[in-house]
């Protein structure tokens, strides 16, 4: 997990960077709406942070402690996440039926994260982890599958405009193929993991890929059903930017920051590429 899960945790930082200064009314709404939520994501990222460090240092008593922490701290992170896109999903209403609904999205972000996890250990491990992985990932694969299914029936029935955008003719035919492309990898995914582990550890890499697909796929729908509203049904990113030089300067530093933070991943992937192995110091 070291070296990889630095970069990966920058690009929440830099999402919430981007809010605040692009859109700083946008960020205020958002965030003053989901104030226990993000309350809760930020003090998951603090324990994940604490124990990670703490762990490498401890002694072996103590190690234990440590990964529990770090679990813990995992799962109040990517739980209050999915809690806080059910309800932007929702249009920040705040009935039962929508805390229910961001509930069972909250436990499907959860089990999707998860799932991604388990297609990276499949391709990074071998032997008796490989196949538990292979296990979660396929225990992964039906929650989020359920999650996008629900997000996918929901977000119309909370939005006429979104109905509209998805459902009418001729839309709903030239928006087919994400939602068709979405279960033939689904279909694919599980027939893959069924299949592992091969001989000669083929393919081992494949769900992995598959996946990160898949919620590529998702989070281009997303975006089309809600564009060109930030807030939603309330107000666009056009009424919420920040003023022209503002945004200029937010531009010049994520054309920086982005391909710092997409370099530094890549080179980890490809300095790091392989089975893990046990920790030997030459």
């Amino acid at each position: 997990i070291g070296p990889f899960w630095d970069a990966n945790e920058t690009w929440l930082v830099l999402a919430i960077g981007l809010l605040l200064v692009a859109f700083p009314t946008a960020h205020g709404i958002i965030l003053t709406a989901l104030y226990f939520p993000v309350f809760v994501l930020l003090l998951g990222l603090i324990m994940r942070g604490v124990s990670f460090e703490f762990r490498a240092k401890a002694d072996i008593k103590y190690k234990d402690l440590w990964d529990r922490i770090f679990f813990a701290g995992s799962l109040l992170a990517t739980l209050s996440q999915g809690f806080m896109l059910g309800m932007y999903l929702t249009g920040l209403n705040f009935t039962p039926l929508d805390y229910a609904f961001s509930c069972l999205i909250a436990i499907c972000l959860t089990a999707g994260y998860g799932f991604i996890g388990a297609g990276w250990l499949i391709g990074k491990t071998d032997g008796a982890l490989q196949l538990r992985a292979i296990r979660w990932a396929k225990f992964g694969l039906l929650w989020a599958t359920i999650g996008m299914a629900a997000i996918s029936i929901a977000s119309p029935l909370a939005s006429e405009r979104i109905f509209d955008k998805w459902l009418s003719m001729p839309a709903m035919i030239y928006l087919s193929p994400l939602p068709i492309l979405s279960l033939l990898l689904v279909v694919y995914i599980w027939r893959e993991l069924t299949k592992l582990p091969r001989e000669g550890d083929v393919g081992a890499w494949r769900p992995f890929f598959a996946c990160a697909s898949l919620f590529i796929l998702a989070e281009i729908g997303l975006a089309y059903s809600f564009y060109p509203y930030i807030v939603p049904d309330q107000m666009t990113i056009y009424e919420a930017a920040a003023d022209s030089s503002s945004l200029m300067i937010i531009l010049v530093g994520a054309c920086v920051v982005l391909p710092m933070i997409l370099a530094y991943t890549v080179l980890s992937y490809v300095v790091f590429k392989g089975k893990t192995r046990e920790l030997t110091y030459n």
